[in-house]
């Protein structure tokens, strides 16, 4: 059995201390369970702020961000998903995810692909489209990494079942206007909960999201429902808006079996 540990957050924009802290004392509460993976949301440390992201960016090892992140992963004995960070790399950036290893050095890391340019956002007007897809080779499971925008598209998690995926994680910041009315609200959450459903059947893996939620700056609102969804489209884990961290046992002798049965990697 694997213990993965999801966390769901309204981050403070530009208080990367107050937030690093925040993730600290929802893994403290979980250090009686056996932690192989701990999810973090994507822009966990700076909230959806152009200025924090921009003006604060991290350095090709990320920065503060994953240097208070390696102590977790030492004194808490697991694996961790860094949420993402702008990294600065040369004139370029990147939004950017560390995964860490038990002994708080980096596995992996990921920079994303599918930017979201579209009905009203500007992540590519600042940001550079990575190329490399990367499942980490972890020492309890191969896991798939990708972020946010990433969910639309799903030959890239064809891509991570190809390199032997068992788990994909996906850390997000997934919103709508605060403006929008209510019941377009409900229905970009629900085409948000089937999608987590579909990338999970579709490839026979554990799907991971770590989303933000509530007010993540002035205008827009994240959607939460940060799930854990089995291979046959069962929902572990969805704890709706509210600010917390769900834990969960994922059996992955099931993935193996599944795996065999519906070699899904190698049809066309």
């Amino acid at each position: 059995m694997a213990g993965i540990l999801n966390i769901q957050f309204p981050p403070k924009a530009g208080d990367k201390e107050a937030n690093l802290n925040k993730v600290k004392e929802f893994v403290s509460g979980y250090c009686d369970k056996p932690l192989d993976l701990i999810v973090i949301p994507e822009f966990f440390s700076t909230a959806i702020d152009d200025k924090s992201m921009i003006n604060e960016p991290e350095d090709e090892n990320g920065g503060i961000v994953t240097e208070f992140l390696k102590d977790l992963a030492v004194r808490y004995n697991t694996n961790i998903i860094c949420g993402s960070v702008m990294e600065k790399s040369g004139d370029k950036l990147f939004n950017t995810c560390f995964v860490l290893d038990r002994h708080g050095e980096i596995a992996g890391k990921y920079r994303k692909i599918h930017l979201f340019n579209y009905f009203g956002g500007n992540e590519g007007t600042y940001t550079t489209a990575g190329d490399k897809p990367l499942v980490a080779a972890l020492d309890f499971a191969r896991v798939g990494v990708s972020l946010c925008f990433d969910i639309k598209f799903p030959m890239l998690y064809r891509e991570l079942i190809k390199r032997g995926a068992e788990i994909i994680v996906s850390p997000s910041a997934w919103s709508i206007p605060k403006s929008a009315p209510d019941k377009e609200k409900e229905i970009f959450t629900n085409t948000w909960k089937a999608m987590n459903i579909c990338r999970a059947t579709e490839s026979l893996v554990y799907f991971v999201t770590s989303n933000l939620t509530g007010r993540t700056n002035p205008f827009l609102e994240s959607v939460g429902n940060s799930m854990i969804t089995g291979p046959m489209g069962e929902v572990i884990s969805n704890p709706g808006t509210e600010e917390t961290a769900e834990y969960a046992e994922l059996d992955l002798s099931v993935i193996y079996d599944l795996k065999h049965k519906v070699p899904v990697a190698m049809m066309e």
